[in-house]
């Protein structure tokens, strides 16, 4: 079951979802939109290897904006900083964004209970389109756990993506064991 607003509102209230910062024109029926940080990145190398680690090059966008070019990849962040406790959130594009071309997340789109941080986001797009610091980028949607927790994100030893950060983050997949 996906939260409604008033739900994701007491929730709030009951220190079980936190969103830094937090803006009620952004509550929207069942979601809460979120925006695009100030930073992008890119990775270095042309040929990517899932058993190494894969460096990142990381820029500020520009007040022009920047202009995202088709089959790349870019790495950007949420301007928000979040804490989902009891619930699964799910961050999903919004439609604008879409209808602009723009993927907001190849693959991960759902957090565990327990994520406590900003989201990366893995952009592509499917034409050559300008994006823009704090523009609305996607919205987090949450769900209702059924049963009990034994091994919550944010103290789970082996979450790869616990440190808090303002900055896109890269693939940490090499840390696998494979």
């Amino acid at each position: 079951m996906i939260l409604s607003d008033k739900q994701i509102l007491k929730e709030i209230d009951n220190n079980n979802i936190l969103i830094e910062p937090f803006d009620p024109k952004c509550l929207g029926t069942n979601s809460y939109d979120v925006h695009l940080g100030k930073y992008l990145a890119t990775y270095k190398d042309e040929v990517l290897d899932a058993k190494k680690h894969n460096e990142i090059e990381v820029f500020e966008i520009p007040e022009e904006g920047f202009v995202l070019q088709p089959n790349k990849l870019y790495l950007g962040v949420t301007k928000e900083y979040t804490e989902t406790l009891a619930h699964v959130p799910f961050l999903e594009g919004k439609s604008s964004v879409g209808r602009l071309g723009i993927d907001i997340h190849a693959t991960a789109g759902k957090g565990d209970v327990g994520f406590c941080n900003t989201w990366t986001l893995e952009i592509s797009v499917t034409q050559a389109v300008r994006i823009y610091n704090n523009m609305p980028i996607g919205q987090l949607i949450y769900f209702k756990v059924d049963g009990e927790i034994n091994n919550y994100y944010n103290i789970k030893g082996s979450a790869k993506y616990n440190t808090r950060t303002v900055k896109p983050v890269e693939s940490m997949m090499w840390k696998n064991k494979f």
